[in-house]
């Protein structure tokens, strides 16, 4: 019924508007499903356009206007009057009057910017850390990561295309991608033995987390968070670990150290006169 609405309305073109229920996340400003919904192509049966419509861009949205695939205006959350005034740039592009009536061809785009959490990331495949005791070693990896819009017009630029919709589902191999990527950068070039990086998990997913804030910013997305909840070594050099460990806690003990020397003779007193 929602959609029918939405369409029925898109066809007279009073009313602009993305109802997103299921970004709604127990916490205002978030949202928790995997699928959930970056976003969303208003549809309209022949892409026509009426000024004097109502543009209603909720809390947690943008929306984003193009002419031909190319980005014009964007607006804040609000209520907005679409007039020639407030969409300079596509105005530009279609050369419209000033005080220009007729109905015109334009998409619109919104835009979540709600913050999405519990987003997994994981290894497919290990990956190969040269450890200074043990040589190489194979290492697994996962965690968790929250994922927002930073530049909607850039994410719609970027991402979109000519989908009628954006979800996180489709980015998530992309995304993983870079995670174990600059995972394996930022392993390699730590040098902590592969028995002590449970001690440096937080600075790990740190250094992460900035390495990959230029590879998701040109795709108009930020990471605010990153997780590195384990990361996990071959069964059987986790074997060998425990049994090195066994024989130092089951050798017998050494002799015990020698007594201190004696203290040196006190030196004869000297004789009265």
């Amino acid at each position: 019924m929602g959609q029918l609405w939405q369409k029925v309305r898109g066809e007279f073109a009073e009313i602009i508007e993305w109802i997103d229920d299921g970004n709604e996340g127990p916490a205002a400003g978030s949202a928790q499903a995997a699928d959930a919904t970056l976003a969303w192509r208003f549809d309209r049966h022949d892409g026509a356009i009426r000024l004097g419509s109502q543009l209603i861009v909720r809390e947690g949205q943008w929306a984003v206007f193009l002419n031909e695939g190319r980005i014009a205006d964007s607006f804040r959350p609000g209520r907005h009057r679409l007039e020639t005034r407030n969409l300079p740039l596509l105005t530009t592009l279609l050369a419209l009057p000033y005080g220009f009536e007729s109905p015109f061809k334009a998409e619109v785009v919104f835009v979540t910017t709600r913050r999405i959490t519990n987003l997994r990331w994981g290894t497919s495949h290990p990956l190969i850390l040269q450890d200074p005791d043990l040589g190489p070693v194979r290492v697994r990896g996962f965690g968790s990561h929250t994922l927002r819009v930073s530049d909607p017009a850039g994410l719609v630029r970027e991402l979109c295309g000519g989908r009628a919709r954006l979800g996180v589902e489709d980015i998530r191999g992309q995304l993983r991608g870079m995670i174990v990527s600059r995972l394996a950068e930022v392993l390699g070039r730590s040098g902590h033995p592969v028995t002590r990086l449970a001690a440096h998990y937080d600075a790990l997913a740190w250094e992460v987390r900035v390495a990959l804030g230029t590879d998701v910013q040109e795709l108009g997305l930020e990471i605010p968070s990153l997780l590195i909840e384990n990361l996990t070594l071959p069964a059987e050099v986790e074997a060998a670990l425990d049994r090195r460990s066994s024989h130092v806690l089951g050798a017998p003990p050494g002799p015990p150290p020698p007594p201190p020397p004696p203290p040196p003779p006190l030196p004869p007193l000297a004789a009265g006169p």
